[in-house]
């Protein structure tokens, strides 16, 4: 027998497994929390959960459309608004300055995402928890803090008489946001600065704090949500490791993705889910499968990378479609969100050279590594793409 043979046989398997468990992999979905704040001290705040989160695995769960809702009973429904206070109790913390940490009396109802209208059979149902109250004078400050067992991430966003505040965080688990300053609000005489907030125009450091929160949430809709994406630069990196080849693919994904995103988020064009989705899948199945009848590097290969880039830039898209990113903060919040991207995509190829660094000859490289690797890269973006176009 070949001493290859079992190796072989055991990276298929391996490959056949990993394909089965993240070929229908969607990312998780965050917890937005947007404060409306209002002289004289009227606040609102909501916070969308996507039923998604209920489920034990929400990377495998479809959002709930308008027309599943609609075919559900009212038994249903009342448990999943119990659900979704249960969740909420349990992963987001809030705090007003200096009372402390405060228990919001939300309402919950469905609706739309970020508060739209459900347009059609296809638009996705959230619930939304409402909490409509008066600042008590002598409060300074309002803050979340996401729970160290949260396995989502929460954002924070706010508007203050109708303006959409410049900062913007993403916490991850046991994080706490700024402080958002409401001294001009609630009446409060300030006394002084209070630590870690902002004052209602902005402050001077929420662009570095932007970037850096919106760069948290680039790398963790790569590393670990981003699937889809790891096996279409995986499948880059399965062709050959030599370093020039490997750095122009990548920086054409780069450019591309970089391209449509920036065009998305600034509302110049758009694309649907249901379409972008299984598109991305056929990228995937694509690149893997040409690692295999086009072995050699070329520049047409580039170019393939860069339309595919493209579409990829859609998906990244609706990471932050549901974000109200100020005007002002918006170039802060795409370079951020790029930088965790790019940051995201290193990781994968760096890991990927480690795993395979033992392997030294080009032969057994494509023996070993790229075919199986390939193959199994192949069939996840097939299967994924028919499931997604029957969704």
């Amino acid at each position: 027998m070949n001493p290859y043979t079992p190796l072989r046989r055991l990276l298929c398997l391996f490959s056949l497994v990993f394909a089965l468990q993240v070929a229908s992999a969607h990312p998780i979905p965050d917890i937005p929390v947007h404060g409306s704040f209002q002289s004289g001290g009227g606040a609102s705040i909501r916070v969308d959960v996507n039923p998604r989160c209920f489920d034990e695995d929400p990377t495998t769960a479809t959002s709930m459309t308008r027309i599943v809702y609609q075919n559900l009973t009212e038994a249903r429904k009342g448990e999943l608004l119990r659900k979704a206070a249960e969740l909420l109790k349990r992963n987001v913390e809030f705090f007003l300055e200096p009372v402390g940490r405060v228990q919001p009396e939300f309402v919950f109802e469905f609706g739309g995402e970020a508060g739209r209208p459900l347009e059609n059979d296809e638009s996705v149902v959230v619930i939304s928890g409402r909490w409509s109250t008066q600042i008590p004078a002598g409060v300074t400050g309002w803050s979340v803090r996401s729970t160290s067992s949260n396995k989502l991430s929460v954002v924070f966003e706010n508007e203050i008489n109708g303006m959409p505040h410049p900062r913007v965080a993403v916490l991850f688990p046991d994080e706490k946001s700024f402080t958002l300053d409401l001294t001009q609000l609630s009446g409060a005489v300030p006394s002084g600065p209070t630590p870690g907030s902002v004052p209602a125009e902005g402050g001077q450091g929420h662009i570095a704090s932007t970037v850096w929160s919106f760069g948290k949430q680039g790398f963790g809709h790569v590393i670990p949500e981003g699937l889809d994406h790891i096996l279409f630069v995986l499948g880059v990196f399965l062709l050959g490791r030599a370093w020039r080849p490997l750095l122009l693919q990548v920086s054409a994904f780069t450019v591309a993705h970089s391209v449509t995103l920036a065009l998305v988020t600034v509302g110049v064009f758009s694309a649907p889910s249901r379409v972008v989705e299984p598109l991305i899948a056929a990228t995937i199945a694509f690149v893997a499968f040409e690692n295999i009848w086009k072995p050699q590097y070329s520049w047409k290969r580039v170019a393939v990378v860069f339309g595919f880039g493209l579409v990829h830039g859609l998906g990244f898209a609706s990471a932050l479609g549901d974000l109200t990113i100020p005007k002002g903060s918006l170039l802060a919040a795409l370079v951020g969100f790029n930088l965790g991207v790019e940051a995201g995509q290193i990781a994968v190829i760096s890991i990927a050279l480690v795993l395979t660094g033992w392997v030294k000859d080009a032969g057994v490289y494509r023996r070993w590594v790229t075919v199986p690797g390939s193959v199994a890269i192949g069939v996840t973006g097939v299967y994924w793409t028919v499931t997604r176009l029957m969704q």
